[in-house]
């Protein structure tokens, strides 16, 4: 059974990544369709040059309409290019054969030959570059996305000052050095050639490409780490567990389905069903009624308190085995996307450690009140009651009170260590407000 369900998950998974592996030759594919529509323009109303005015005797008005046109193609063009180069880039950074897929991209095809793909990008820069004036000089284009493809570029990708070279190591200058002139000054002449110096628009893009590489694949990853075992879960519960269940539960004895907490909660629900028929009665909301009558109405509730509960029962066993089987969906996926594990990491260290000092105080102290705070026992007393009805147990209070009297000072004590072993390092400022907004 675990099997098939994880057979159906891989089949499901290996669809969506063929459609994903083709979003480059789609997008390019589009690009080249509206260049050509741009072609045919020239060719029908500007003797194949480029949509100017003098070419041919035209009106400023139908010139602007056909520049308007051409504009529009243009548009769709450059952001269908734009896909293409972003999703070829975060193919090779995702790098699907990670979670045991055989990408579709790349295969030698007539469509997707290397001849026929560099004709489509030479005929789409030209166009593109017909009819606006590039913002950087083709001699230094921006770094392409082909670079992003190593997982260590965006993992260990910090901001370079400008300037820096690509190994890492900064230019030395006298900023560095010992000096009687305070440093401040060095730092001023260092920043001023670093904002002439000629190479630094290419290391602000480069470091942007970076950034919106990592950020995407970190999102992405993110959401496929919620979504897939939520999926798992319910198409298991709803498609193979179910019916199992049900199958094998039908032909039991009635007195062997009920736990035994549920058929306690079954009799009370029908004590209180009793109470309100005898409450109505005394209050002459209804009639009096024979012994044969209650009896024959109590046997009907207990009927349908039967049957829900019964449901109940069914139901807790097959949240077990479906959570059981969205956690394999998990793990398989942690294990098989250690690069992308890796990226996530640095990316949300850069997004907390990137926070100001009032934020992060914030964020440190709504998290600690409401998992360790004064109210946090009674959250975590519905949290507990709400996995034991999930999982069909009894809800023991000794088991939760113990709980709480634990689980709570411990998970303060991790707080308390992270800030002193590594905020207190990297931000103190961070710590020192946490510390005045707390008192």
């Amino acid at each position: 059974m675990m099997l098939s369900i994880f057979d159906s998950f891989q089949r499901s998974f290996r669809g969506l990544n063929r459609w994903v592996n083709r979003t480059p030759n789609r997008a390019l594919d589009q690009a080249y369709d509206e260049i050509l529509k741009i072609k045919a323009l020239e060719d029908e109303h500007f003797n194949g040059q480029t949509i100017a005015p003098g070419i041919r005797d035209y009106s400023d008005s139908i010139y602007q309409h056909f520049r308007n046109e051409a504009n529009q193609h243009l548009r769709v063009a450059k952001v269908r290019l734009a896909e293409f180069r972003a999703s070829q880039g975060f193919l090779r950074l995702t790098d699907p054969g990670a979670l045991g897929f055989t990408p579709d991209y790349g295969r030698t095809e007539p469509e997707t030959s290397s001849g026929m793909l560099l004709e489509k990008l030479r005929l789409i820069d030209e166009a593109i570059a017909r009819y606006e004036r590039p913002a950087v000089p083709r001699s230094r284009a921006i770094v392409p996305l082909d670079d992003l493809s190593q997982p260590s570029l965006l993992i260990n990708s910090e901001p370079r000052p400008l300037g820096t070279k690509k190994n890492g190591s900064q230019p030395k200058t006298r900023a560095t050095t010992t000096s009687f002139v305070p440093r401040s000054i060095f730092g001023t002449f260092e920043r001023l050639r670093r904002d002439l110096d000629p190479d630094a628009e290419q290391e602000v893009i480069r470091d942007f490409q970076v950034s919106r590489a990592k950020t995407a694949l970190a999102v992405r990853f993110l959401l496929i780490l919620i979504i897939v075992p939520l999926l798992t879960h319910h198409l298991s519960k709803t498609f193979v567990v179910g019916p199992l269940v049900d199958r094998l539960r039908q032909d039991q004895p009635t007195e062997m389905v009920l736990s035994e907490h549920l058929e306690e909660e079954a009799l009370k629900r029908l004590a209180t069903y009793r109470e309100h028929l005898e409450f109505k009665v005394l209050t002459h909301q209804m009639q009096p009624l024979e012994t044969e009558a209650m009896e024959a109405r109590l046997e009907a509730r207990a009927t349908e308190i039967f049957a829900e509960f019964k449901m109940r029962g069914g139901d807790s066993v097959k949240n077990v085995f479906a959570d059981l089987l969205a956690a394999i969906a998990f793990a398989i996926i942690l294990i098989s996307s250690k690069p992308e594990i890796a990226i996530v990491k640095a990316f949300m260290d850069e997004v907390v450690y990137g926070l100001s000092d009032s934020a992060k105080a914030f964020i440190i102290i709504l998290f600690t009140d409401i998992f360790v705070g004064f109210h946090s026992p009674h959250g975590w007393e519905v949290l507990l009651e709400g996995v034991a009805r999930h999982f069909g147990l009894a809800e023991s209070r000794d088991f939760i009170f113990l709980f709480i009297a634990t689980f709570p000072v411990i998970l303060d004590t991790v707080f308390k260590y992270w800030i002193f072993r590594y905020l207190n390092r990297i931000s103190p400022s961070a710590v020192s407000t946490y510390r005045t907004m707390n008192e």
